[in-house]
């Protein structure tokens, strides 16, 4: 629940975002475009902000800041999915643990009523089965979840690669800017 309010909480338009970073470029409004990337929430806007950050250092400096951003964003995404995909990943064995120790008594009561099915022998053997229903009952909404939540971030972390592109495209641009000279120094 913790991971689907932060991906809800951290979404934005991103075409819409696009098109006002490019356009605020064409514009050579860097200043405006880092105050669009401020104001959202998204974790793509991040990525460009880092590269919109670098812009008077150069087009390589800017990619690897936007490279940085990408990975910490990813960290921030992936945050307690560890967890999620162990319990995934392990709630089958639980279960499973459960069925052999329920065969196990299964066996017992067995013994003890001389090799004839007893009431006590269906009840050992129906909680073994109950027990690998829980196993799989706890473990596919986690895979599940745990699958989706990857693919979201997988998403996200093009996305913001793909906005990063667009500030790279303007730094290498022949209409952008030049810097204003400085003024050579008088003798």
């Amino acid at each position: 629940l913790e991971r689907t309010y932060f991906f809800f909480q951290t979404r934005d338009d991103l075409g819409k975002l696009s098109d006002t970073l490019l356009s605020k470029l064409r514009a050579n409004d860097i200043a405006g475009a880092k105050a669009a990337m401020k104001a959202s929430p998204s974790t793509e806007a991040l990525v460009a902000l880092a590269g919109l950050d670098s812009v008077e250092d150069g087009h390589a400096a800017a990619g690897t800041r936007m490279a940085k951003e990408t990975q910490l964003a990813r960290l921030a995404m992936e945050r307690n999915l560890a967890f999620l995909g162990t319990v995934g990943n392990n709630a089958p064995f639980v279960g499973l643990l459960g069925t052999v120790i329920g065969v196990i008594r299964s066996f017992h009561e067995l013994n003890e009523s001389l090799g004839t099915v007893s009431a006590g022998l269906m009840a050992e053997i129906g909680e073994a089965l109950v027990a690998t229903a829980i196993g799989l009952i706890v473990a596919l909404p986690a895979v599940a979840a745990f699958n989706f939540f990857q693919r979201v971030i997988k998403t996200r972390v093009s996305r913001g690669e793909a906005l990063g592109k667009e500030v790279l495209a303007y730094l290498e641009s022949p209409r952008r800017a030049a810097p204003a000279a400085k003024p050579a120094a008088k003798d």
